[in-house]
Order: structure tokens, then C-alpha cells, then sequence
């Protein structure tokens, strides 16, 4: 089973995201996305600056296996990306939830009723 953290929010893409004090979010890829890839080769990430809509590819994340497209749970403007993960993509193999990938500053209209707390998403795993 995905270690699945309850504190975390998730979408049905395998995003997940934190909230931040200072109103940001941190957003990864879940335990259950790094284990489907296997060992990450890849990623490239959006620059810092660049405003996303909701459900946007903004990511890649590539592994031996197959090339995925990461999502913006929110729409809003990239603040910050995880340098460490781009140098050191196995990072998100070893720790998916210690590696995050970017962060967002969510627009004043980001619909967060969309996503998934643990257990709506733990629901989803089991019908994968």
C-alpha cells in the first residue's frame, strides 16, 4: 500500500500539495506515482514566474519506464522550483513527499474545493 500522508491534499493525477504558512503551496508527485514510474531519470519543471491554470501540464517527469506529465492542482504563478530535484531526479524515488518539485503562489480565484483529502484519495488508489 502507498504511504499516503494525512496532512497532504492530492489530486486524482497523483499530485500532492501542502499548504504553507505564507499562503504558498508545495506540490510533488505521491508515493504511489514515483513506485508506478520506477526510477526517475527525468524532470523538468516549470520556471519560476510562469502562471498556470488548473489541471495544466506544467512538469515532466521522465523514468526508465514511461514519460508523465505533471499537473498544476491550482491555478496560480510558479514562485519556486526544487533545483535538487531537477539535479538529482532519483531524490523523488528515495522520498516522494521530502522531494517536492515546485511551488505556487494559487491565484485569488483557485478552486481548492477540487481536491482530494487522504482518504478520498486512498479510494482512488484502490480502484486503480
Amino acid at each position: 500500500m502507498s504511504n499516503v500522508p494525512s496532512e497532504l491534499k492530492y489530486t486524482d493525477t497523483h499530485e500532492w500539495i501542502r499548504f504553507e504558512d505564507d499562503g504558498s503551496v508545495t506540490i510533488g508527485i505521491t508515493d504511489h506515482a514515483q513506485k508506478a514510474l520506477g526510477d526517475i531519470v527525468f524532470l523538468e519543471l516549470p520556471e519560476a514566474g510562469r502562471k498556470l491554470a488548473t489541471g495544466e501540464s506544467c512538469a515532466v517527469i521522465e523514468s526508465v519506464k514511461a514519460a508523465s506529465d505533471i499537473y498544476a492542482p491550482l491555478a496560480g504563478e510558479v514562485v519556486a522550483i526544487n533545483q535538487g530535484a531537477v539535479d538529482a531526479p532519483e531524490s523523488i524515488n528515495a522520498d516522494a513527499y521530502a522531494a517536492w518539485l515546485f511551488k505556487l503562489r494559487p491565484a485569488a480565484d483557485a478552486d481548492t474545493a477540487t481536491l482530494l483529502d487522504a482518504a478520498a484519495y486512498q479510494s482512488t488508489l484502490a480502484e486503480e
